[in-house]
């Protein structure tokens, strides 16, 4: 999937042929059983509303602005577009969205529960959450590194600086095992601490509470251009893990999912997602006016010629 050696040229063919060829390989996936035929479109039809979960501080994939009721966001401008795309299937165009903020730990059960339809936010795509929790996902809209962000004048560079010092996670993350995991192979002796949210372990590393604080290189830069005093945090270390985030659903709901990775897909070929992409992170975003300054990535670009909802784990 990762493949940059992919011819780059391909034969020009109408989105519409583009989008076609793209779904046969779901079409195994896509067979309307018990939880298609009384899923989350029914759910929606009956209700006249899809609800999305997004996260308060998950810059700049969703997050909330002072005084304002709906959150912004990439993430967020992606679930509208997929909004609008229920709107055609359903005939409904009368379709209300509405607005969950859901936490870390909250986001899965909210899914599966029911309380929310989408979770549109920054959430990894993983073998496990797929075959344990009971969640699906679309096509990743971006793909992160984990590493780690530091006090510029700590001294530290890499993993094996950190023996014995303090690093913080968030709770429930895909960074919580990597971490675990790199304590264990290199017999760092780690003080691990984990946080509720995002922002309470920036706080943590600001005010010297913790060495480092490993997450999601985009979270790590969003933090710091935020920060007041940028210049004082770096981000360091080699990438510990390739995280492709993606919009979670429920499992097992192929006529909602089909709905959701076609307009995903047309978004993609039709380029509005790396016009988004551009928006988000390449120039100021409020509510400061921050610019990430964040290229797409390789990995991101060769992803994005043959977008797929398969991932590696």
């Amino acid at each position: 999937m990762f493949n940059s050696s992919w011819p780059g040229r391909q034969p020009r063919r109408s989105v519409a042929a583009r989008l076609a060829v793209a779904l046969l390989g779901w079409v195994g996936l896509l067979s309307v059983g018990p939880a298609g035929a009384a899923g989350t479109l029914d759910k929606v039809r009956s209700s006249g509303e899809l609800v999305i979960g997004y996260r308060v501080d998950a810059v700049p994939f969703s997050y909330s602005l002072p005084g304002q009721t709906q959150p912004v966001g990439y993430a967020i401008d992606l679930c509208r577009s997929f909004a609008d795309a229920l709107r055609k299937e359903l005939k409904l165009p009368a379709l209300q969205v509405r607005y969950l903020a859901v936490d870390n730990r909250e986001r899965f059960p909210a899914l599966v529960e029911g309380r929310i339809d989408l979770e549109c936010a920054n959430t990894t795509n993983t073998r496990e959450r797929r075959e344990k929790i009971g969640v699906a996902f679309t096509i990743p809209h971006y793909i992160a590194g984990t590493r780690m962000m530091v006090r510029a004048d700590s001294g530290i560079q890499r993993l094996d600086d950190l023996q014995g010092k303090t690093v913080v996670t968030t709770r429930g993350t895909t960074s919580v095992g990597i971490l675990q995991q790199k304590d264990r192979e290199l017999g760092l002796r780690l003080q691990i601490q984990e946080c509720d949210e995002d922002k309470q372990c920036f706080e943590r590393l600001s005010r010297k509470q913790a060495d480092a604080y490993m997450m999601d290189d985009i979270l790590l830069y969003s933090f710091r251009a935020a920060s007041p005093t940028p210049e004082a945090f770096s981000v360091v270390g080699k990438f510990m893990s390739i995280e492709p985030l993606a919009v979670m659903m429920r499992k097992d709901d192929p006529a909602f999912k089909k709905v959701i990775d076609t307009e995903m897909l047309r978004l993609i070929y039709e380029r509005e997602l790396q016009r988004l992409y551009s928006r988000w992170f390449e120039a100021p975003i409020p509510p400061q006016n921050t610019n990430l300054r964040v290229p797409m990535s390789y990995l991101q670009r060769d992803f994005l010629k043959f977008p797929s909802d398969s991932v590696a784990d």
